[in-house]
């Protein structure tokens, strides 16, 4: 999608804080962290939200966890625990229309969110 932020990141048009990049998936550092570790997982595909995740797109969403998972152990937050987020639409948060995870950590996280 031409149009998309977070397509133009995968293929590095615009600049980020990459912390992961493979075939799959990009992670870069959030440009308004709301913790001291606050990383977006996104597949390179677009993918608009997770409500778009079809019955066909399990395996990806397996693997989005897995690539969340090994980004928060790189960053040193599988000791103390880290917190995910996705966002599905305008009510849910959603700000970018592209699939993403937010990997929170690096402090004590309250809840509710917020």
């Amino acid at each position: 999608m031409p149009d998309c932020l977070f397509c133009r990141i995968a293929a590095g048009a615009i600049p980020a804080d990459i912390v992961h990049a493979d075939d799959e998936f990009v992670a870069f550092r959030d440009i308004s962290p709301r913790a001291p570790v606050h990383v977006l997982v996104i597949p390179r595909r677009h993918i608009p939200s997770p409500a778009d995740l079809a019955d066909v797109e399990a395996d990806l969403a397996g693997r989005l966890l897995v690539t969340a998972a090994r980004v928060a152990r790189e960053a040193g937050l599988d000791a103390a625990g880290y917190r995910w987020v996705l966002n599905c639409g305008p009510d849910g948060g959603q700000t970018v229309p592209h699939l993403h995870l937010h990997v929170l950590g690096g402090r004590a996280l309250g809840w509710p969110p917020g």
